[in-house]
C-alpha cells in the first residue's frame, strides 16, 4: 500500500514577489507550507539576489510550468561599473577593478544597441546548466572552470534607465528571450564600455502573460494565511489556463471531450491549422492544451486530471 501524500490536493498558480536573500526553492518550500500544499514547482530560478515575479505552480499547474519557463522575461537591473566579481553579481569575489573613465549616458545608450537582437551569450560558471549531469554552479563552487558553448539567445529591448557618474552606477531594463543570462549581458556591456561590470540588483517584472503590478509578497502571505486561513490563499491562486493564455483556444463537444480525455486525436471544425492551443469542453472547464497534429486533428499533450 503506497505512503499517503501530505497536505492539500490544491492546483492553481500564484504569483510571488520573491524576495532578496534566499533562493528559489527556498521560496517555493515557504509557499507550498503556507498552502499546505501536496506539490508544487517553480518556474525557473532566480538568483538569490533577485527579486520580482516567481510564479508558483501548485498541484496540476506543474504540468503547465514548462510552458512558463520558455516564455519572454523582463528585467530591471542594477549594475556597478568599474568591478567585475566572479559570479557576475554581488554574491562573487572581486576579479578585477578599473577605472570607469569617459563614460556617459549617450555612451551606455550607444554601448546597448550592440547587444539587440540575436546574440551569442556563453553562459556562466555560476548557473544551474547541466554538463555531464553536474550543475556549472558546483564546479565552480570547487574552483573549476570549464569551456562553455556559447548559445543564441534573443535580447527584444534593452533600453537605458539611469546612470549615477559619482556612484558609477547604470540601471538597464531587458526584455529577453529564455535562456538569457542578464548577468552575462550586464558583464559584456561592461566590457564594450571598458571598465566591467557587474549586477547588484536585478528585478523580474514581467514573465510570460504575467506582470509585475499582480504580484504577493511572503508578507502579505503570511497576513492573508493568519487572516483568513487557507480559504484565503486559495482565492489568490490564478487558474490552470492562464499559464498558456496567449494560445488559441477550442472548444469541443461532449464526444470529443471524452476522447481527448482517452488521450486520441480528435477533429474540430474551426480549428487552427498548426500550432499548440487551450482546450474546452462545453462547460467552459479547461482540459489542457494541445497540438494539432499534421492531419489536421487536435493531440492531447497536456491533460488536466478529471475531479
Amino acid at each position: 500500500m503506497g505512503r499517503r501524500k501530505k497536505g492539500r490536493n490544491i492546483s492553481g498558480i500564484l504569483l510571488l514577489d520573491k524576495p532578496a536573500g534566499i533562493t528559489s526553492n527556498g521560496a517555493l518550500q515557504r509557499v507550498k507550507s503556507l498552502f499546505f500544499a501536496q506539490k508544487a514547482g517553480h518556474t525557473g530560478s532566480l538568483d538569490p539576489i533577485a527579486t520580482g515575479i516567481l510564479p508558483i505552480c501548485l498541484g496540476e499547474a506543474t504540468k503547465f510550468s514548462g510552458f512558463l519557463l520558455n516564455a519572454d522575461k523582463s528585467y530591471v537591473a542594477e549594475c556597478q561599473l568599474g568591478v567585475v566579481t566572479r559570479s557576475g553579481d554581488t554574491e562573487g569575489e572581486v576579479v578585477s577593478e578599473r577605472p570607469v573613465e569617459g563614460v556617459t549616458e549617450e555612451k551606455i545608450t550607444q554601448a546597448l544597441q550592440q547587444f539587440k537582437g540575436d546574440i551569442q551569450q556563453i553562459p556562466p560558471m555560476h548557473s544551474a546548466i547541466k554538463v555531464n549531469g553536474q550543475p556549472l554552479y558546483k564546479l565552480a563552487h570547487q574552483g573549476i572552470e570549464i569551456e562553455r558553448e556559447p548559445r543564441q539567445v534573443t535580447i527584444f529591448e534593452l533600453e537605458f534607465i539611469s546612470y549615477d557618474a559619482e556612484a558609477e552606477r547604470m540601471v538597464i531594463q531587458v526584455h529577453c528571450s529564455k535562456g538569457t543570462y542578464v548577468r552575462t549581458l550586464v558583464e559584456d556591456i561592461g566590457e564594450v564600455l571598458g571598465c566591467g561590470a557587474h549586477v547588484t540588483a536585478l528585478r523580474r517584472t514581467t514573465l510570460g502573460p504575467y506582470l509585475e503590478q499582480d504580484v504577493l509578497t511572503m508578507e502579505q502571505l503570511e497576513l492573508i494565511r493568519e487572516e483568513e486561513d487557507k480559504s484565503g490563499l486559495d482565492q489568490r491562486l490564478l487558474s490552470l489556463d492562464s499559464a498558456v493564455d496567449d494560445y488559441e483556444a477550442v472548444v469541443l463537444d461532449a464526444d470529443s471531450s471524452y476522447y481527448i480525455r482517452q488521450g486520441q486525436p480528435v477533429q474540430i471544425s474551426g480549428a487552427p491549422d498548426q500550432g499548440w492551443i487551450r482546450i474546452y469542453n462545453e462547460q467552459k472547464e479547461f482540459l489542457g492544451v494541445g497540438e494539432i497534429d499534421s492531419d489536421g486533428r487536435v493531440a492531447p499533450r497536456r491533460l488536466v486530471a478529471s475531479s
